[in-house]
């Protein structure tokens, strides 16, 4: 089961108020899905952007909640940049505050974290990678791209079955402002709001029998 805390969060997500246009965004990703599941396949999704420590990761851990929320199986989510450098911060406290148990799990400067949503589903594991580490799936996956940088510098990702832009605006445009943490946690709730929408529209049945 998800966490209490976790499951209330996400009861409070608004999906009705996605726009139109935005649903138009997010509609590919919904297909993919959809088919995997009625192919009774993985559903294999790498989230990417270009550092791997924002974005990328809120999507990641965010999607990977919202498959078990709705009882979607055999989902696999990952996350990748162009480039690596670190899971930020205010990226994990942002996700701590919606109800997820984070812990810090080693202290260099790519640390490794164990970001749980419950007590009987493996944690998501959280550090930057780029998107074609070997921890990451090499093919039959989907890549989503979730910043406009890597979205231009990655035309093409080797391996993946589908490539989608579902791009959004960076919150370290208020790094070290009074406005940081607000910030963090209003962008980790879009994306909480749009993978709920994404995985609400599943049809599930076909990849339990």
């Amino acid at each position: 089961m998800i966490f209490s805390k976790l499951s209330e969060s996400i009861d409070g997500l608004n999906i009705a108020s996605i726009a139109d246009e935005r649903k138009a965004v997010l509609q590919p990703l919904i297909e993919f899905i959809q088919a995997k599941a009625d192919a009774r396949a993985n559903i294999n999704i790498n989230f990417i952007c270009t550092h791997n420590s924002r974005r990328s990761h809120l999507s990641q851990v965010w999607a990977q909640t919202m498959a078990t929320y709705f009882n979607v199986r055999n989902v696999y989510c990952y996350s990748g940049g162009t480039e690596a450098t670190a899971l930020f911060p205010s990226a994990a406290k942002a996700l701590e505050s919606s109800g997820f148990e984070i812990q810090k799990l080693s202290n260099e400067s790519n640390p490794i974290y164990s970001i749980k949503y419950s007590q009987t589903h493996h944690p998501v594991i959280g550090f930057s990678k780029t998107f074609d580490a070997s921890f990451n799936p090499t093919s039959e996956f989907a890549a989503i791209m979730t910043c406009d940088s890597a979205n231009e510098a990655c035309p093409f990702v080797p391996g993946s079955e589908k490539r989608i832009a579902i791009t959004y605006q960076d919150p370290k445009a208020f790094d070290d402002t009074p406005q940081q943490a607000e910030k963090y946690l209003e962008r980790s709730l879009q994306i909480a709001t749009e993978m709920k929408y994404v995985f609400s529209n599943i049809n599930p049945i076909s990849n339990y029998r």
